[in-house]
């Protein structure tokens, strides 16, 4: 889908008129029903004006296709700017240009990766050039049309604000430049010649115009190229969080950190690509020599991975590279350079058949190896026994004196990359709340089905194209077909509906078996793996009563060992084991429905839940009661209830300084009853002394906007010298310095008095792009009563 297109002339009128921002923002709030933030209004504004005086050369075509913000099918990722045209040859000709507002950037050991300041704070991200390389690849790899037509795709990257190039023109990151050229503020010439190096005549958009309704190539399946990755074949480009992740991996093992014992956890939902970085990591660190190991508890994967290996690779060198979860528990320490965990949220306590070996299977895998892996989503949880959350996962590092580095995934490419079915699914199972209350117009297939024989007739229809079509369900019956061949399992009378599990000789294989597509699979045999569509029946384990999911594990089949443990639980702490049933259910029917890559089909043995799911999708629900209004305005964390909260373990203190006064106490900031608490988000974690607080005016907007809610880490140690501080004074004054507080780089010059240093000045210096701020200068005793109350960690959300 593209946001906004227009010819060069269009889109040179739209920005004259100075309101481009607004121009892309109503375009992609139809486009895509959200809103986004200020801030992207105002970089589309500044980013789109340079395009502009780049474009004013007389000498490029006026009639050359513009897009702005083309979302690549297939994914969640955005292209930021497209220019078509022709060539001398009269070959469609497509330059992709990644718009970067960076003002300056650092060199980093990592491949592809380099270090710049971004949303109030220093981050490692992908070098633009390789980001547009990969954009361009990842297009050329979903749209057939582009390949078929033999479209010139020519990736670079602007920078219009970054005046020095000695880390992005690098030679270590050349392999990426030489691909996509990374052009400066000061280079709008060469990015001008470029273009007009390829783009010779112009051709209305309408390359632009085939891109957005190009076939559809079939997405690839990770277990299908399986054996090209090992025989080292780079069949996956890695993209955006995906890249950071897996340079940040190899750093640990192969790098000066591989000294020390690490532990690094990666957190992803469905589809963020938590497998394909693991596969990866797997074969590149096998051809750097490093003993590892791929380890997942889910037996289905490995089986499916091993099939496809079968006449690759010798039968024992498959099985010494993919590893069930229960190996470990005999090894001695530091045995293994790494361990890859996928699926990490399934480890249990006890390995073995009986479950009666080893002690805890996060302790003996981190044990075992230098550098341990984890792939993790504490939303997959399908069983009593799962403890790999990231919590347990964290707490047994430390405890075994392992350095801890987390990470996340959030690029969709399942799903057909629609991050907004996924929300959608949380919202209706009632697993979150989030705003997406309605299915309609997400860009994935979704059907409710008013009849299982319906279901099972859609997804035999697909499987017809590569057998990729599953049906699955709730282990709400009996596997009695087990035992008798010839028996039903699930069966739905007033349908007349029978099928049966899946075959017992097939095992985990189910999900490629060619003549499995009339059987029903559970979570225990997809889960891990990925189809095009799948068909979910939802079993009476999970109705609606009055617009609320209410959940039973009471009406799971008794062989179902999800729920072992339920029964025993419930007498002795009834709430406790409602809950976690209730959380094991709703993550089960959460992992089948976000199995496939193209679309799901769903019925439910409940009318009334049939219906729910019905009404869900088109959006036809009844409006939720309005919520109370927030405490603090715009706050874009999750305040927790007090009885929820763990100081600096599950969330941070949040102080409002608009209306605050005094100092921050040592009492007030350790007491949970003394102020309110927030979950911050990824990748941050609670340390002591963080707080949240809100950040008013545009004296710092370069590095802080408007209105942002930022982490601060109180009383800092150590040097402030060009900093970004919280500092309380009683005499600062001005318009922006709310109460006592302000918001400034922090600045001193210092002087010996009796043979100690003391403060003869301190400036506290404005950062902004706009007129009329002038820093504070401090002297003598007004220094001394300075207070720096916090120095900026990041720059977390705004209103």
């Amino acid at each position: 889908m593209i946001v906004y297109r227009a010819t060069k002339n269009g889109f040179i009128d739209d920005v004259d008129s100075n309101q481009i921002g607004e121009i892309i923002h109503s375009a992609y709030r139809k486009a895509h029903n959200r809103e986004v933030s200020r801030s992207e209004i105002t970089a589309w504004q500044n980013s789109l004006g340079c395009m502009q005086r780049i474009l004013s050369d007389t000498t490029i075509p006026n009639d050359v296709g513009v897009a702005v913000e083309f979302g690549i099918p297939g994914s969640t990722k955005r292209v930021d700017f497209i220019l078509t045209g022709r060539n001398d040859a009269g070959r469609s000709a497509v330059i992709i240009v990644e718009l970067k507002q960076w003002s300056q950037v650092q060199e980093t050991m990592k491949d592809g990766v380099v270090r710049t300041f971004i949303n109030g704070a220093e981050r490692e991200m992908n070098h633009p050039s390789y980001q547009a390389w990969s954009y361009a690849t990842l297009l050329e790899d979903y749209n057939q049309d582009v390949r078929d037509r033999q479209m010139a795709l020519r990736p670079c990257a602007y920078l219009h604000n970054c005046s020095s190039g000695s880390a992005i023109h690098s030679d270590f990151y050349r392999p990426y430049t030489d691909r996509a050229p990374a052009f400066l503020q000061s280079e709008a010439d060469k990015l001008r010649a470029f273009i007009k190096s390829y783009v010779r005549h112009g051709d209305g958009g309408e390359a632009i115009y085939e891109i957005e309704n190009g076939r559809i190539r079939p997405s690839k399946n990770l277990a299908d190229h399986l054996a090209s990755l090992l025989q080292g074949n780079r069949d996956f480009t890695l993209i955006d969080d995906q890249k950071l992740v897996y340079e940040t991996a190899l750093e640990l093992a192969t790098g000066p950190a591989a000294q020390r014992k690490a532990v690094l956890v990666v957190s992803g939902g469905p589809g963020t690509g938590k497998s394909v970085v693991a596969i990866n990591l797997l074969v590149e660190l096998i051809q750097k020599g490093k003993n590892v190991h791929y380890v997942t508890k889910n037996a289905a994967p490995r089986a499916v991975y091993e099939q496809m290996l079968a006449g690759t690779l010798a039968k024992s060198r498959i099985s010494n590279l993919f590893k069930g979860s229960g190996t470990y528990f005999e090894a001695q320490p530091n045995t293994f350079d790494v361990l890859v965990v996928d699926e990490a949220h399934r480890l249990t306590e006890k390995s073995g058949f009986y479950q009666n070996e080893g002690e805890n299977q996060i302790k003996e895998i981190i044990r075992a190896a230098k550098l341990s892996i984890f792939f993790v989503d504490d939303c997959q949880r399908v069983t009593f026994s799962d403890i790999g959350g990231k919590d347990a996962i964290k707490q047994w590092a430390r405890t075994l004196g392992a350095h801890v580095v987390e990470m996340a995934l959030q690029s969709q490419f399942r799903c057909n990359g629609s991050d907004g079915y996924l929300a959608w699914v949380d919202h209706s199972l009632q697993i979150r709340e989030t705003a997406n209350p309605a299915g309609a117009g997400l860009g994935y297939e979704f059907v409710v089905c008013d009849d299982p024989n319906e279901l099972r007739r859609l997804v035999v229809e697909r499987n017809g194209v590569r057998n990729k079509a599953r049906m699955v369900a709730g282990y709400c019956w009996d596997w009695a077909s087990k035992k008798k061949p010839g028996a039903f399992d699930i069966v739905v009378p007033e349908h007349n509906f029978k099928a049966r599990w899946n075959l017992a000789d097939d095992g985990s294989l189910w999900l490629i078996k060619p003549e499995s597509v009339n059987e029903v699979g559970c979570i225990h045999t997809c889960q891990g793996l990925e189809l095009d569509y799948v068909g979910v029946i939802l079993g009476p384990d999970l109705v609606v009563r009055n617009g609320k999911i209410v959940t039973d594990a009471g009406e799971r089949s008794r062989h179902d060992k999800s729920i072992k443990g339920y029964k025993k639980l419930l007498k002795g702490e009834p709430a406790a084991a409602r809950a976690l049933a209730d959380e094991i259910i709703k993550n089960t029917y959460r992992t089948l429905m976000t199995r496939a890559q193209k679309g799901c089909f769903v019925f439910s043995v409940d009318p009334e839940t049939n219906a729910y799911l019905k009404a869900a999708a088109s959006g036809a629900l009844p409006a939720a009661p309005a919520e109370p209004a927030a405490p603090y305005e715009g706050l874009p964390l999750r305040l927790l209830e007090p009885e929820h909260v763990k100081p600096f373990e599950n969330a941070v203190p949040v102080y409002d300084l608009q209306v605050a006064a005094g100092s921050f106490s040592s009492e007030q900031a350790i007491d949970p009853n003394g102020c309110d608490w927030v979950e911050l988000p990824e990748p941050f974690v609670p340390k002591i002394g963080y707080f949240v607080t809100r950040v008013v005016g545009e004296s710092m907007n370069r590095r802080i906007p408007n209105g942002s809610w930022c982490l601060f880490r109180a009383a800092p140690a150590g040097s402030r010298e060009g900093k970004v501080v919280l500092v309380q004074h009683r005499d600062i004054q001005g318009p922006e310095n709310v109460g006592q507080y302000t918001v400034k780089i922090y600045h001193s010059e210092k002087r010996m008095l009796d043979d100690a240093w003391v403060h003869a000045r301190i400036v506290l210096k404005p950062d902004s792009n706009q007129s009329g701020f002038s820093p504070i200068v401090l002297d003598g005793d007004a220094a001394t009563e300075l207070s720096v109350r916090g120095e900026l960690v990041a720059v977390l959300g705004q209103l």
